[in-house]
Order: C-alpha cells, then sequence, then structure tokens
C-alpha cells in the first residue's frame, strides 16, 4: 500500500468520536465547562451577530482600567522591560503587595511569601495543586464560585460541598463546617465578599470557622478578589488577619481584575507560609512561568499610584447595587432573600417561576430560566445551579446604568404573563 493510501487509512481509523474520546484522561473527561464563561459566550456571540443583547452574566467591570495601570505598561513597553521574569513575580510587585497587605488587611508578608499569577483564577489553581493529593477532601460552601470544585477535582480531590440558605445568610455556619469535616479532609474554602450572593462574612463567624480549621488542621482558602467593593458599612475581614495561627494556615487569594477592573490584564496573587509559596513558584515554573512582564508593571503602578479609580468605582457599584435591589424586589417571581453587602452581584430566588411557560417554553430549572431570558427577552444572566443553588439565578450589577435599566425592563417584560392567573 502506498503511503500516502496507508496514512488515509489510519487518519479514517484514527479521526472518529471514540477514538478522539479515548486520546482523553479520565481528568479531562470530567471536567465541566464554566458556565458563566459559556453563557457569557453565548452573549457576545450573539452580540457578533449583530443582535441586541444585554449582557448580565460576566463578572467584569465595564470601567476602564485605570490610566495610572496603564502608563505603567506603556514605560515597561518603551523601557524593554518585555523579557522573561521570576516564576513568582518581579520583586518589586511582591513587596508592593506585601506593602498593601500590611496596609490594607492588617496581616504582614514578607515578599519571598507572594507568588503573582496569571489572574487570581490560575492562583487558585495552583493553590489547590500543591496542596491535595488523590482523595484529600475540601469543604466547599454552596452556592459556590463555579471554579472552586472542578479545580479541586483537577487537582485530586474530592469536593465536600455543604449548602447554605437563606436562614443562615447564605454564611457557612461553624456547626455545619464541624460536620462534613473527616479524617479526609485538607481544606476549607471561603469567598469573602462572596461569589455569588454578595454576603461578606463578619470577624466573629470567620473566627468561628478559623476555630474549627486550627482543631482539624485545615488550610484555609480565602479568596478575597472582591474585598474592596463593599457596601453599607460592610468591611472585609481578611482571614489571614485574625491571628498568627490562622496566618500560618492560610492562602490568601486576590488579584486586580475586579478593584483595578483589570481582568483581561490577567495579574492575581496568593500569600501564604514560605513552604507554600516555595512550591507554588515551583509548580508555576513548570507551566506558566510568571505572568506577563508588562502587566506586572501595569499592576505595581496601580498599587503605587492613585487609588481614586477605586473609590469612584465602588460608588458606581453601589449605586447600581440599590438599583439592581429595587428592580428586583419590584419583579413577580424574583425573590432577593439576602441582600448584597459585597462584589457586584444580586442572587434572587426563582423558584415561584419553575412549572410555568415563557413563549411557550416550559421553565423546570435555572437553566431553562437563564435560557429563556436569553433567547426570549435578549437578557444573558447565569443559573443558580451553576453555583450549586438551582432555585436560583444570578445578575450582574457591573454593567452601566444603561444596560441594567433595560435588562431589567427586558427581564419585567418577559416575566410579566407569568404574573397574570391562569
Amino acid at each position: 500500500m502506498a503511503r500516502a493510501d496507508l496514512f488515509r487509512a489510519f487518519a479514517g481509523r484514527i479521526n472518529t468520536p471514540q477514538n478522539i474520546k479515548r486520546m482523553l484522561n479520565q481528568r479531562a473527561k470530567n471536567l465541566s465547562p464554566s458556565p458563566t464563561m459559556a453563557m457569557d459566550g453565548k452573549a457576545k456571540k450573539l452580540l457578533s451577530q449583530g443582535v441586541d443583547v444585554v449582557n448580565l452574566s460576566v463578572g467584569e467591570p465595564d470601567q476602564d482600567t485605570p490610566d495610572t495601570a496603564k502608563s505603567g505598561a506603556l514605560q515597561a513597553i518603551a523601557a524593554n522591560f518585555t523579557k522573561y521574569t521570576a516564576s513568582a513575580g518581579i520583586a518589586e510587585l511582591r513587596e508592593a503587595i506585601a506593602q498593601k497587605l500590611s496596609r490594607e488587611n492588617h496581616v504582614e508578608y514578607a515578599a519571598d511569601e507572594i507568588v503573582v499569577s496569571n489572574g487570581a483564577k490560575q492562583s487558585l489553581f495552583n493553590t489547590f495543586m500543591v496542596l491535595l493529593d488523590p482523595g484529600d477532601e475540601v469543604v466547599i460552601q454552596a452556592p459556590y464560585w463555579v471554579s472552586y470544585p472542578e479545580m479541586v477535582k483537577i487537582a485530586g480531590g474530592t469536593p465536600v460541598i455543604v449548602a447554605t440558605d437563606a436562614r443562615s445568610g447564605f454564611e457557612l455556619e461553624p456547626e455545619a463546617l464541624e460536620g462534613a469535616v473527616t479524617a479526609k479532609t485538607k481544606a476549607l474554602v471561603l469567598s469573602n465578599p462572596s461569589n455569588p450572593t454578595g454576603i461578606v462574612y463578619g470577624r466573629e463567624k470567620l473566627l468561628a470557622l478559623a476555630e474549627i480549621a486550627a482543631r482539624h488542621d485545615l488550610t484555609i482558602v480565602s479568596d478575597e478578589i472582591y474585598e474592596r467593593l463593599t457596601y453599607d458599612g460592610a468591611e472585609a475581614v481578611s482571614m489571614a488577619a485574625l491571628g498568627p495561627d490562622v496566618r500560618e494556615r492560610t492562602v490568601t487569594v486576590n488579584g486586580f481584575s475586579k478593584a483595578f477592573a483589570m481582568t483581561g490584564w490577567r495579574l492575581g496573587y496568593t500569600a501564604s507560609n514560605r513552604q507554600l509559596a516555595k512550591a507554588m513558584s515551583e509548580l508555576q515554573g513548570h507551566s506558566t512561568s510568571g505572568p506577563s512582564s508588562v502587566t506586572q508593571k501595569a499592576g505595581l503602578a496601580a498599587l503605587l499610584g492613585s487609588q481614586e479609580s477605586v473609590a469612584s468605582m465602588r460608588e458606581q457599584f453601589d449605586e447600581r447595587r440599590r438599583y439592581a435591589i429595587s428592580r428586583v424586589s419590584s419583579i413577580p417571581g424574583l425573590e432577593l432573600e439576602v441582600e448584597p453587602k459585597g462584589a457586584f452581584y444580586v442572587f434572587p430566588k426563582v423558584g415561584a417561576l419553575f412549572g410555568k411557560s415563557i413563549a411557550g417554553r416550559t421553565i423546570s430549572g435555572s437553566e431553562d430560566l437563564s435560557m429563556a431570558l436569553l433567547e426570549e427577552a435578549r437578557v444573558a444572566v447565569v443559573p443558580g445551579s451553576a453555583f450549586g443553588s438551582p432555585d436560583h439565578i444570578r445578575i450582574s450589577y457591573a454593567a452601566s446604568m444603561k444596560h441594567l435599566r433595560e435588562g431589567f425592563d427586558r427581564i419585567e417584560r418577559a416575566l410579566a404573563p407569568l404574573a397574570q392567573p391562569a
């Protein structure tokens, strides 16, 4: 058989869905796509086709990156600062982050306890990869950010989901944590302020959870990416600031995407004990290496420069938050059980709509409702099932007031027929 014919024969056998699936390992087969990114992708695809969609799905500030960060990046380019950096990030940025943590979060770290990564998402990924052995359990409260369970599974761990609801203000209760801990439990993950509920944990509740973590020798992974976006006097207390023992067992995860509107720049970091930081730096050295040199200079300039843009953004989000609360509260079928005090989401309960129909589509769950709102009302939201809470939807108010008003108007019109007597 000629070589070309032989190649075609083998290609015909290899290029089948069954054979391609066989190429994937079990880890890849077990992965689920990010529902938030999937919904955002659907909305953006429709927008690219000229469809008028109001996108309230993704957690991305609509404000511009501060001029200080842009200038830092441009100066880096002009100075040809475009080569590899240390895997854990440039020394100046790590030192600036340590100073920020001391000044704002009241916890002390050395620069070599900071690891800078390609976004807070990679920081979380690095954390789980160096923490978990196969079979290790990680306690995650629901509602949760969509990627926590998937990252734990990728690292070989087992996510243990503990449900919370409006009765506890969507906070993880100490007795619930105690009941979830087994001999295999390695870590606890907390999002504070929370995505998707917007709750902000108080100091006393954090202390109670930290005491249980200490008693069972758990590592605490504290995701604090929304720390600077709090409202109504709420304070985002940093878990590691609660005491020396808590600091040693806590991995603080943060980044520049939310507070500095730098989502596309991809810059996040961890602060942890020196042993964990060294392991994460070495892991990153074998995967992505350090973040973009230019992005690091942009982040450094953002930290060292004026913080007026952050304060202005927070004020705008607070205005939108209050507007979103008022609109959700006025639309039949949406129930806001707990008002958000942080981040930029409302998380209304929508179970009262299940069993009803929109434009002939029966709503059997939050996924059906989200798809109906996208296809019929041209508004993108995220189903609560993505966050382990199938009776809710997440609506982002990180959009302009113009888009927010239009989005809620469309939702209200779409749901109005469902409120009419049968």
